[in-house]
C-alpha cells in the first residue's frame, strides 16, 4: 500500500542534463573516427576541408547558449519522457525523444497512419461525421484525445503526464506553449465528448447558464467549498483530526466459504458476504469483521423455499427491518442487472420466506437497482418499504402486500399514478441511486447527469447537475445530503449541492432549485502512472462516503475500488482549497493525494464499517476489502 506520490518522480533540470551529457558522451563515442596509432600514441585524422570542422563540431552538440526553444522552425516543439519499470525500485524516468513535436488531426484512423497535418482531415472523413480528434507525438504516440488518457498536467514545470499504452510525459519550452497545449487539449476533449465545436455559445447548451461554472471554473464560486472546510473542523470528533501520517494497518484477513459477489456490511452485531451458494454471517468488531463459522445456504433443501428459481447468483443484498431480513437481487439475464423479482430471506431462520415479483397494473416489470429508504433504515425494525430504479422508473415498493405495492410519495395512496411522472419517458437512463439521511434521492444517468429528489416527490428532480460527457455507474451521498459522490469509469466527481436563496437562507439541492451561484466540481482521479498500473480494462467502482447515521456527523474518508486497488482519500484535504493537488492547476480542480491498498485478486467491494466501531485512537471505523475468496479488515492509525 502506499501514496499516490510515492510512484511519482519530478523531471528535473538536473536530471534532464546528466541524461543528456551521458547520451552526448555515448554519442560522441560512437561517432569518433578510427583513431591511428603512431610513436607518440593516438592521434586523429587531420580534417580536410571546413565542411568536415562544422560536421565534427555539430556531432559533438558543443551546448552554446540557446533560447528556450532549440529549434524555433520546430512547431509545437517538446521533449518526450517514457516511464520504465512500473512500481518497481528501478522505476524512472528516460529520454525518449530529446526533440519532437506533437499536433492534433481529426481523422476516422485512431490506430491507423495518414499524413494529415495539425487540424486537417480527409474530405471522405468529414463527410462520414465518425471523426475524431487525435494527439501525435512524433512517430510514437498516436492517441483519440479524452479522459482516457488521464491526462495531468504540472503547470510550475511546463510539462503534462499521460496514458498512451505507457506512461508518458512531455515538456514544454516556454509557458505559452504549455498554456496553448492544454487549451487545445481541453478544446479538442470538449468537441470528441459532446460532438461540437468548443465555444461558449455550445458550453452553454451541454452545461446551461445556471452551471457554466463547470465549463470555466475559474469564474465559478467556490466560496462554498470554503465554508465547508469551517463546518467540517467544527463538526463532532474534531478534536480526533486527520493528520497527515495516519496510516492504515491491516488487522484481520480471512478465507471465505465461497467466491464473494457482494458485501452487506451491518451497523449492529454481524455483517454479511453473499457468495456463490449461500451467505456468510461475520461478527462486526471495532477493528474489523471476523467470522462466527455460520454459513446460511441458498439452496436449503427445500425446493419451495430455496433459491434454486433464481436465475444466477445474487448480485445485490439489501438489509432491513434491524438487520434481520434481507433482499436478495438476481439479474434475470447474465452480464444486465435488470430482474423482474427478489427474494426476501429472514436471516434468523435463513429461510427464503417470500419470493417478490415487480409489477404494475398486473404488468410485469423490472428493476436495475434497489436502495433502503434512506441511510438508516435498515436499522428501522418496522421497516417494510424500499425504493426500486429502472432505466426510466423510480418508484417504492411496500412488502406488506404479496403482489408489490409501489407508492405514491406525494399522495401515500397505496397505488401509483404514473402519469405523474414517476415512469419516465425514454431518455433517462437511470443507472444507480442513493438516498440521504432523511430520505432524500440523488439519481445518476448514462448520460452522467446527476438528479436529486426530494422526500415529497419523485416526479420531477429539484436539480439536475449537467454531465462532464462519462456515464455515472454509482452514486453516493452524506448523511446531510450535502455532498454527493459519483463514480464514472475513470474519474470520481465530487458535487456540493448548497447554495444560498433569494431570501438568504442556505438549503441544499434536494430541497430547491439551484441558481446561478453553483459551484465548481472537483474531480479525483488516479496518476496516469497509477491509472496505467491498474490495468486497461479495470474502472472505478462502487465509490462510497464512509458511513455515518446520525445528525451532526461528518463523513470523514471516500474509497472506491480499481481492479486490484482500494483507494482511500481524505475527504477534508479533498474539500481544501489551498491543498498542493490544486496548485497550477487549470480547469476543474483535480485531487491525486490517495492510498492505495493493493490486494492479490481483484476486489469486489471496498467499504467502510458503521462510524460507531471507530475507536478512540482512530479517526474512522474500519474499512472492509473483499476479493473473490478473502475478506480483509483494515484500520486507520496514527504513526507516532
Amino acid at each position: 500500500m502506499g501514496g499516490s506520490h510515492s510512484r511519482e518522480e519530478l523531471i528535473s533540470d538536473s536530471d534532464e542534463e546528466e541524461y543528456e551529457e551521458e547520451e552526448e558522451e555515448n554519442y560522441q563515442d560512437s561517432k569518433d573516427d578510427t583513431p591511428e596509432r603512431s610513436s607518440s600514441g593516438r592521434r586523429h585524422k587531420t580534417p580536410s576541408s571546413l565542411d568536415e570542422v562544422a560536421a565534427k563540431l555539430e556531432a559533438l552538440k558543443l551546448k552554446y547558449p540557446t533560447s528556450n526553444t532549440p529549434n524555433p522552425s520546430l512547431k509545437n516543439a517538446v521533449k518526450l519522457y517514457l516511464h520504465i519499470g512500473g512500481n518497481t525500485p528501478k522505476a524512472k524516468w528516460v529520454t525518449s525523444e530529446k526533440l519532437t513535436s506533437y499536433a492534433f488531426i481529426k481523422t476516422a484512423k485512431i490506430d491507423g497512419q495518414d499524413g494529415a497535418e495539425d487540424g486537417e482531415e480527409s474530405e471522405n472523413e468529414e463527410e462520414s461525421g465518425d471523426v475524431w480528434w487525435v494527439m501525435k507525438v512524433g512517430n510514437k504516440i498516436r492517441v483519440k484525445v479524452g479522459v482516457e488518457m488521464q491526462l495531468k498536467s504540472f503547470g510550475d514545470q511546463r510539462r503534462v503526464d499521460f496514458v498512451a499504452k505507457g506512461v508518458w510525459a512531455m515538456k514544454f519550452f516556454s509557458d505559452e506553449e504549455y498554456k496553448s497545449f492544454v487549451s487545445k487539449f481541453n478544446d479538442c476533449s470538449f468537441e470528441n465528448t459532446y460532438k461540437m465545436e468548443s465555444n461558449d455559445a455550445n458550453k452553454v447548451k451541454v452545461y446551461g447558464k445556471d452551471f457554466i461554472g463547470w465549463a470555466n471554473p475559474e469564474a465559478a464560486d467556490d466560496s462554498i467549498w470554503e465554508d465547508a472546510e469551517d463546518a467540517f473542523s467544527k463538526s463532532p470528533r474534531s478534536a480526533t483530526p486527520v493528520r497527515a501520517n495516519q496510516d492504515l494497518r491491516e488487522e484481520f484477513e480471512e478465507a471465505a466459504n465461497g467466491g464473494i459477489q457482494s458485501l452487506a456490511l451491518g451497523a449492529l452485531d454481524n455483517s454479511f458476504l453473499v457468495g456463490d451458494s449461500g451467505i456468510q454471517v461475520v461478527k462486526n468488531f471495532t477493528h474489523g469483521i471476523q467470522g462466527k463459522g455460520v454459513y446460511v445456504n441458498f439452496d436449503n433443501g427445500n425446493q419451495r423455499s430455496g433459491l434454486n428459481s433464481v436465475h444466477s447468483t445474487p448480485r445485490k443484498a439489501l438489509l432491513m427491518r434491524a438487520e434481520t431480513n434481507m433482499l436478495l437481487m438476481s439479474p434475470k439475464t447474465e452480464g444486465k442487472p435488470h430482474t423482474t423479482g427478489l427474494h426476501q430471506l429472514d436471516i434468523e431462520t435463513g429461510k427464503i420466506v417470500t419470493e417478490w415479483k415487480f409489477g404494475k397494473d398486473g404488468t410485469e416489470i423490472t428493476m436495475r437497482d434497489i436502495a433502503n429508504d434512506s441511510k438508516g433504515a435498515q436499522l428501522d425494525p418496522s421497516g417494510a418499504t424500499f425504493l426500486g430504479l429502472d432505466d426510466n422508473r423510480l418508484c417504492r415498493w411496500d412488502m406488506r402486500d404479496r403482489n408489490g405495492i409501489v407508492q405514491n410519495l406525494a399522495t401515500s395512496t397505496p397505488v401509483l399514478n404514473w402519469t405523474q411522472g414517476h415512469q419516465f419517458s425514454r431518455g433517462t437512463n437511470f443507472q444507480c441511486f442513493a438516498t440521504t439521511g432523511d430520505g432524500s434521492i440523488v439519481v445518476g444517468s448514462l448520460d452522467g447527469k446527476i438528479r436529486l429528489y426530494s422526500i415529497t416527490s419523485m416526479r420531477q428532480a429539484k436539480t439536475a447537475f449537467p454531465g462532464l460527457g462519462s456515464p455515472i455507474t454509482h452514486v453516493d451521498v452524506t448523511f446531510d445530503g450535502k455532498w454527493i459522490l459519483g463514480t464514472t469509469d475513470t474519474y470520481l466527481i465530487l458535487i456540493c449541492t448548497l447554495f444560498t436563496d433569494k431570501d438568504g437562507k442556505t438549503k441544499t439541492g434536494f430541497n430547491g432549485r439551484m441558481g446561478h451561484r453553483v459551484a465548481a466540481p472537483r474531480l479525483l482521479k488516479l496518476t496516469p502512472l497509477d491509472s496505467h498500473l491498474a490495468g486497461v480494462n479495470n474502472k472505478f467502482r462502487n465509490a462510497q462516503f464512509s458511513w455515518v447515521t446520525e445528525n451532526g456527523k461528518q463523513e470523514r474518508h471516500l474509497v472506491a475500488t480499481v481492479g486490484k486497488f482500494s483507494v482511500i482519500w481524505n475527504f477534508q484535504q479533498v474539500k481544501n482549497g489551498s491543498h498542493e493537488c490544486y496548485h497550477n492547476q487549470e480547469g476543474l480542480k483535480s485531487c491525486y493525494c490517495y492510498k492505495i491498498v493493493l490486494k492479490d485478486d481483484s476486489i469486489v467491494d471496498s467499504r467502510f464499517m458503521h462510524d460507531k466501531f471507530a475507536v478512540s485512537d482512530s479517526p474512522e471505523a474500519p474499512l472492509v476489502i473483499a476479493t473473490p475468496l478473502k475478506v480483509s479488515s483494515f484500520s486507520i492509525s496514527s504513526r507516532r
